[in-house]
């Protein structure tokens, strides 16, 4: 630990990350303490504030180039020229030994490698900052590839996240940098990064995901080999494809790309709104075309570590402020974030549509295939930050993916409208969840339960007609007694009343004389206010 803490101040002070922090707006006991370090000694340079952080990661080594990359997701946060820098941090790491990538193949499957292959390639295929991927034979023939956790990986990690939270804490003292809440997207990162760790979540979601899809012309996902895959070990179909990112080849094949940037978009809402399961890392190095189908392009998917889901509250939420946005019904958005509890109570409609209104009248004045569907999402997300909005991570996650399909079917095709792609499919959508197939769809979803509470229902309606009469004779005796206690009151006080008459007309008797001898020797004024308080104490 302490190496590591001398190899991070190493790289901070390399790289004068102590420039990032803004001094005003630090405490005075931390102001001083960065004015007086030695790291200013160092010169700056030439780079860019955004370059020498995304250096600083890389130096940092695999952990922290993968929390730049999730951090450049977070555009709400981020100010726009680290964000942009944060999305060149590449995938590519230096890969680890062949021997210790079959040790650890061996050690996982409990297996020697010639048990489990017939030929496994101990140069890898690609390395990425959890895990590598060989090429491998099984003994039946087929050609797969073996994907394998880092050794060591998860020891390392742990030691960097406590690194993270000490310096998220510390960066909470900031009142700038306690807007970005620091503390919650460390806490974000480690649950998306430890769940990386366990390739059978992978593999689960690769399976759910290749069922969503089964047959389907605009998506394949190669199959998991079940028998050899691991938490630390995952084996699957090798597929051959020509990289998405890689426009040369596609164009050289005669690849109708207006047709594959359609069928990303089309993908997509598939995913959210069809099957509410999306792969949430759809950067290119994750996506291939096949080949040979140049005029009717499929693409294939891989690394299915993240993925997302919606409530079916949120999807409708969210897909009637899509259509509300085509529409320009700025109060109608304003209205269901409020309905949906997306933004803070008390919140007003007017002020919070004529707030949207100013963010996005400007975009959606331009022509449509100008218009980057993703910006105007996170233009609402940002809007609605200043009322109280809390995003939700599912929909961080949401935008994240809308903003890499968006930028990879306009790398594909710059003219594509992503607008007209979408408001069919969702038009089409709310007719068949509010219509009568979402009736009969919610029917049939419910039946089982329906059916078997249906032999009960008479027992039920008894019950609750009994619980209805009960609190009905139960309202009725506490009516009867609150009406005997306001008469008893009523009587105690009618009693008091005539009590406190009755010892005032003693009290005169027994004083009568002497009061006579008293009252002869006082002024008028006197006496008419003893009067005066004989009245009252006998009227209370």
């Amino acid at each position: 630990m302490t190496l590591r803490l001398v190899r991070i101040f190493w790289v901070v002070t390399r790289y004068r990350l102590d420039t990032l922090i803004p001094l005003d707006r630090l405490p005075l006991p931390l102001r001083l303490l960065f004015i007086l370090s030695p790291l200013r000694l160092v010169p700056i340079g030439q780079r860019s504030r955004s370059e020498r952080l995304r250096l600083a990661l890389e130096a940092l080594g695999p952990i922290f180039v993968k929390f730049g990359q999730m951090l450049s997701t977070r555009r709400d946060l981020l100010p726009p020229d680290i964000a942009d820098e944060l999305r060149r941090l590449q995938d590519q790491v230096p890969p680890f030994p062949g021997e210790a990538a079959v040790a650890r193949v061996e050690e996982e499957l409990e297996m020697s490698l010639t048990e489990a292959f017939a030929r496994f390639d101990s140069t890898p295929l690609a390395s990425a900052s959890i895990a590598q991927v060989h090429a491998a034979t099984l003994h039946s023939g087929e050609a797969v590839v073996v994907k394998i956790i880092r050794p060591g990986i998860e020891r390392v990690m742990r030691q960097d996240m406590v690194l993270m939270y000490r310096v998220a804490r510390l960066l909470t003292l900031v009142p700038e940098a306690r807007r970005l809440r620091p503390l919650e997207v460390v806490r974000d990162y480690e649950a998306t990064l430890f769940d990386e760790l366990d390739l059978h979540k992978e593999a689960a979601n690769t399976s759910q995901l290749k069922r969503n899809f089964k047959d389907s012309p605009l998506l394949y996902v190669p199959a998991i080999h079940w028998p050899l895959t691991r938490r630390g070990v995952m084996v699957q179909e090798r597929i051959h494809g020509i990289p998405v990112a890689d426009l040369a080849a596609l164009e050289a094949q005669g690849t109708d790309l207006k047709k594959l940037a359609e069928r990303g978009v089309e993908i997509f809402f598939t995913q959210v709104f069809r099957d509410n399961f999306f792969h949430a890392d759809m950067h290119p190095g994750n996506i291939f075309v096949t080949e040979g189908k140049p005029q009717d392009p499929q693409y294939i998917a891989i690394d299915c570590g993240i993925v997302g889901s919606l409530t079916r509250e949120d999807q409708d939420y969210l897909a009637r402020n899509l259509l509300a946005f085509f529409h320009q019904d700025y109060y109608e958005v304003a209205a269901l974030h409020i309905e949906s509890g997306w933004v803070g109570e008390g919140t007003r409609a007017n002020e919070f549509a004529a707030a949207i209104r100013a963010v996005c009248e400007p975009i959606l004045e331009k022509p449509l295939k100008d218009i980057s569907f993703g910006q105007v999402l996170l233009g609402l997300f940002q809007t609605a930050r200043r009322f109280n909005m809390e995003v939700q991570p599912q929909l961080v996650l949401l935008q994240k993916t809308l903003l890499n399909i968006e930028g990879l079917g306009r790398q594909l095709y710059p003219d594509l409208d992503l607008w007209s792609t979408a408001k069919p499919y969702l038009e089409r959508w709310m007719k068949e969840r509010a219509g009568p197939r979402g009736f009969l769809e919610s029917l049939k979803r419910q039946a089982p339960e329906l059916t078997r509470q249906l032999p009960e229902l008479p027992v039920l309606a008894h019950q609750a007609l009994t619980q209805v009469e009960a609190e009905r004779q139960q309202r009725r005796r506490q009516s009867d007694a609150l009406a005997g206690m306001r008469r008893h009151l009523k009587h105690a006080a009618r009693g008091a009343r005539r009590l406190r008459f009755g010892v005032l007309l003693l009290a005169l008797a027994l004083a009568w004389q002497p009061l006579l001898a008293w009252a002869g020797q006082q002024p008028w004024p006197v006496l008419a206010a003893a009067a005066l308080g004989a009245l009252l104490l006998a009227w209370h």
